[in-house]
């Protein structure tokens, strides 16, 4: 028996976004969150993409958001991604998905949000679809050295 104090829930401890990290490859802003999109961590999501969807905002750009390491995302996180895109469009500039794992997918598709935002297999098709110097500068990081 614990008295006093308190055990954090093992699923909001496990529910944080663990990582975030981005780079930019000219106009293009790849974006690449990691862990569950739910009530415990939308804010943290949404205060990590804040600087980046006014860079993208300003210089009219795209943002990328690579979800290969989102494993769930809720409504209140569907609902921070549809923030960011009438963000976005306001000024003109553009977000995509990519990378989706299948239940993040289903989730998409559910509700319709693959109609909402761009929605890619790869990164790299979507850096593509945008900007072809963005995606020379991708394919350029990540060409072997050394040869």
């Amino acid at each position: 028996m614990i008295r006093g104090g308190t055990i954090p829930s093992p699923i909001a401890a496990d529910s944080r976004i663990v990582e975030f990290s981005s780079r930019q490859f000219a106009d293009v802003i790849v974006a690449v969150p990691v862990g569950r999109v739910d009530h415990h961590s939308a804010g943290e999501l949404e205060a990590a993409l804040s600087p980046l969807v006014a860079e993208a905002s300003r210089s009219r750009g795209v943002l990328v958001l690579d979800f290969a390491g989102i494993e769930y995302i809720s409504s209140v996180g569907l609902r921070v991604l549809m923030i960011a895109a009438k963000q976005l469009r306001a000024s003109d500039a553009k977000i995509a998905v990519a990378n989706l794992q299948p239940i993040v997918g289903e989730i998409f598709a559910i509700s319709r949000f693959d109609r909402v935002l761009g929605v890619f297999p790869t990164v790299r098709g979507a850096i593509e679809r945008f900007s072809a110097s963005a995606l020379e500068a991708f394919d350029a990081a990540r060409a072997p050295t050394g040869q």
